[in-house]
C-alpha cells in the first residue's frame, strides 16, 4: 500500500528581519516534511525560530519580514498543490487556506481572544468566512465543536466572554476555533506551556483524540520534550533557525546523534535520574558568591524550624451576578486550615494545580494579603517574629529575612529601571550601607547569578527570559535573607534555561545557607529541588512527606493523579491519558466532590504514617489502610 504524499513540504525556507546595519536571520535554509494524519514535533529553545516558521507558513508573519524558499501544501481534499510562501499574504487563496485548511493554536489564549466579543462570536467568525451556513447552522456547528473539546454546557460557553474562562478552558476554546472548519493541518504553537500538568494532560489528550477523529496532521511546536515523547510520530530539532536533527520519535529519543539534541535531553529533570545528579544545561552559569553574604557567627543555637505555619486560612467574598451588582455574597475558600514547618537549610516543595491556593498562601507569608485566621512564626537570630501580626521595626526586619522570586521575570522587573537600580532598590529602601558599599554589593550580586558588570547599565527588555529571572534572584538576595519563597520560578522558561536556573538556585542555597519554599506544579522539577514535598488541593495540604516518599510511594489519590500527569522525555514512560486528567469532570466525580463535602463538614484530619509522612483523610480512617 503506497503512502499518501506529504501534506506539507518545506524546503530552503529563510525568514529574516531587517535591523540597523544588517538583518536577524530567524530561520535559515530550513527543510522539513509533515505527513497526513501524523504528529510532527518541532523542538528547540526559545529564540530558535520555531514560532517564526509557523507564522511564515500561515502567512501571518510581520510585513517587514523577508521570507524566501518554499512550503508546498498538498491539500488532498481540494487536490491543490500550492506554495504558501509565494501566495500574496492578503490574497484570496491564502485566506481560504488560513483558518479553513490550516488551523493554528497560539501559546497564550487570553491575548489571542478579543476581550469584547463572546467566545461563540469569535469561533463563529471563522465559519462565517469559510463556510456558506446560516446563523443557526453556524451556532449549531460551534456548539457541537465546543462539546467535542470537552465543554459540558456548550450553549452557555458560546455566550461567555474569554475572561470568564480559566486558562485551560480558554485553551479548549482556542482549539475549538482552530478546528471548527475541520482543517487538514493544525499548527499548535506551545499549546500547553502556560498550563499546569493536569490541565496540560487534558489538552494533550484532547488534541490526540481530535487529531485521530478528524484525521488531520499536526505540527506541534514546543520546547517540552516530555510532551514530544507522548505525542509525536516524527521530531525535528531546531537551533538558531537551522535543523540540527530530524527523524522518527524513536530515532531522536533512543539514539540522538547531534550534540545539541543530546544536550537538550540531559537538561530535563527526570524521575529516573538520581536526585543528586546535577542537570546539564547547554550553557553553564558560573556562580561567584565570594564575599556576598558574611557568614554570621552566632553563639546562639538557632531553632531548627525557620518558619512555622499553623492553621492558616484565607477566603474571598465575591458578589453573585444579577440584581445590578447587589446579588448575594458568596465566600470562596482559597487557603483552608494549612499547617506545616519549614526546616532551616531545606527546600520544601509546595505543589498543586492552578487555583489550589499555592500563590495565595505565598502572599499571606509575605504579608501581601491578610489571613482570616492562623499563626505564622519566623525564627531568626533576633528571636521569633509573628509574621501575621508584625508591625514597625519587627515588620521591617521580617522583610529583610523573607524574600520572594516571582513567576514572570518580565512583569516583576520595572522596564524603566536599569539592572543596577533594580538590584539596588532593596538596599536603598532598607538603608544598607553608603553609596560605595551598595555599589560593591550590587556587583557581587550580579556576579553571583552569572552576569557580567556590563549588565548593570542595561534595561530588562534587552535580556533573555532566563537572564531576567537571574536578575530577579539577585534582587531577592540583596538583603541577605534566610528564606526565599520561589513562586513557579522556572515555569516560563524552556528546558535548557530551566536547568541553568535550577542549578543556580541549588548552588546559591549551598553556598549561602539559604532555605527555600519552592512552589511549582512541575513535579519533575520539584523532585530535583526539594527535600520535602507538600501537596495542596482545594486550599488544603492533602499530603506531606520526604521527596522520596511522595514521589515513589504517594498515598493520596490527588498526589497519584498529579504524578500520572507529568510528561516524561522517555518513550517507555509515555503519558497515560486515561489516568492523567485529574481535573476532568469524571475524575472529580470519583473523589473530588466527596473531598469538598468532607472539608465542608469538617470531617478531614491529617493522619501520621510515620517518618514525617502525613496524609489528609477522613477522621475515621485507620492509618494502616493508607500505608502503600
Amino acid at each position: 500500500m503506497n503512502e499518501r504524499p506529504e501534506l506539507l513540504h518545506i524546503e530552503g525556507l529563510n525568514v529574516s528581519f531587517p535591523v540597523l546595519g544588517g538583518a536577524i536571520h530567524a530561520v535559515k535554509d530550513f527543510g522539513m516534511r509533515i505527513r497526513p494524519g501524523k504528529v510532527t514535533a518541532l523542538v528547540g529553545e526559545s529564540g530558535s525560530g520555531k514560532s517564526a516558521l509557523g507564522r511564515a507558513v500561515m502567512g501571518i508573519e510581520t510585513k517587514i519580514a523577508r521570507i524566501t524558499g518554499c512550503a508546498m501544501f498538498n491539500d488532498h481534499a481540494t487536490g491543490e498543490n500550492l506554495d504558501l510562501i509565494k501566495l500574496p499574504r492578503d490574497g484570496r487563496k491564502i485566506r481560504a487556506i488560513r483558518g479553513g485548511r490550516i488551523g493554528m493554536i497560539f501559546q497564550e489564549p487570553m491575548t489571542s481572544f478579543s476581550p469584547i466579543h463572546t467566545v461563540g462570536n469569535q469561533i463563529e467568525e471563522t465559519l462565517r468566512i469559510h463556510k456558506p451556513l446560516s446563523v443557526s447552522e453556524r451556532r449549531e456547528s460551534c456548539e457541537e465543536m465546543l462539546k467535542l473539546v470537552g465543554f459540558e454546557e456548550p450553549q452557555r460557553v458560546f455566550d461567555m466572554y474569554p475572561f470568564e474562562l480559566s486558562g485551560g478552558m480558554r485553551q479548549r476554546a482556542m482549539i475549538a476555533m482552530a478546528l471548527i472548519c475541520r482543517p487538514a493541518l493544525l499548527i499548535a504553537d506551545e499549546p500547553t506551556t502556560a498550563l499546569d500538568v493536569t490541565i496540560q494532560a487534558q489538552i494533550l489528550k484532547l488534541l490526540q483524540e481530535l487529531q485521530s477523529q478528524l484525521g488531520m496532521a499536526m505540527l506541534l511546536i514546543t520546547h517540552d520534550l516530555g510532551v514530544v515523547a507522548s505525542m509525536a510520530d516524527e521530531v525535528v530539532v531546531m537551533y538558531r533557525g537551522e535543523v540540527m536533527e530530524a527523524g522518527t520519535a524513536s530515532d531522536i529519543f533512543r539514539h540522538p546523534q547531534h550534540p545539541y539534541t543530546q544536550g537538550l535531553m540531559a537538561a530535563v529533570p527526570d524521575f529516573d535520574r538520581p536526585r543528586s545528579e546535577r542537570l546539564k544545561p547547554l550553557r553553564e552559569i558560573q556562580v561567584d558568591t565570594a564575599g556576598l553574604m558574611d557568614k554570621r557567627k552566632s553563639e546562639k543555637v538557632l531553632p531548627e524550624v525557620v518558619l512555622s505555619v499553623q492553621h492558616v486560612s484565607k477566603s474571598f467574598a465575591t458578589k453573585q451576578s444579577g440584581n445590578f451588582g447587589f446579588g448575594a455574597t458568596q465566600k470562596t475558600i482559597a487557603v483552608n486550615d494549612v499547617s506545616f514547618d519549614i526546616m532551616r537549610g531545606e527546600t520544601l516543595g509546595l505543589v498543586g494545580e492552578s487555583g489550589c491556593g499555592k500563590t495565595t498562601l505565598s502572599k499571606l507569608l509575605m504579608r501581601g494579603l491578610k489571613a482570616d485566621q492562623g499563626e505564622v512564626i519566623y525564627n531568626g537570630e533576633a528571636g521569633p517574629i509573628d509574621v501575621l501580626g508584625a508591625r514597625g521595626d519587627a515588620l521591617q526586619d521580617l522583610h529583610t529575612k523573607i524574600q520572594m522570586v516571582f513567576q514572570d521575570p518580565v512583569s516583576s522587573l520595572s522596564p524603566r529601571m536599569t539592572v543596577r537600580n533594580i538590584v539596588r532598590e532593596p538596599l536603598d529602601i532598607h538603608k544598607r550601607g553608603d553609596r560605595k558599599k551598595r555599589q560593591a554589593i550590587i556587583r557581587k550580586l550580579i556576579h553571583a547569578v552569572g552576569l557580567p558588570d556590563s549588565a548593570l547599565v542595561r534595561y530588562p527588555h534587552s535580556f533573555s527570559g532566563g537572564q531576567r529571572q537571574r536578575i530577579g534572584i539577585a534582587r531577592s538576595l540583596a538583603l541577605g535573607p534566610d528564606l526565599l519563597i520561589l513562586d513557579e520560578p522556572v515555569s516560563a522558561l524552556d528546558v535548557s534555561i530551566q536547568a541553568q536556573i535550577l542549578n543556580l538556585m541549588k548552588d546559591l542555597k549551598s553556598e549561602l545557607g539559604l532555605t527555600y519554599l519552592f512552589i511549582s506544579h512541575n513535579l519533575a522539577v520539584v523532585n530535583y529541588m526539594a527535600d520535602r514535598v507538600a501537596v495542596m488541593y482545594a486550599g488544603r495540604i492533602v499530603e506531606i512527606g520526604s521527596c522520596e516518599t511522595i514521589m515513589r510511594q504517594p498515598v493520596h489519590p490527588y498526589t497519584k493523579k498529579l504524578l500520572a500527569a507529568v510528561p516524561l522525555p522517555n518513550l517507555d514512560h509515555k503519558l497515560d491519558f486515561n489516568t492523567a486528567g485529574v481535573s476532568s469532570a469524571s475524575a472529580r466525580k470519583i473523589w473530588g466532590k466527596q473531598f469538598l463535602e468532607d472539608r465542608a463538614a469538617g470531617d478531614l484530619t491529617h493522619i501520621d504514617l510515620g517518618n514525617g509522612h502525613m496524609v489528609l483523610a477522613r477522621s475515621n480512617v485507620d492509618a494502616r489502610e493508607l500505608v502503600p
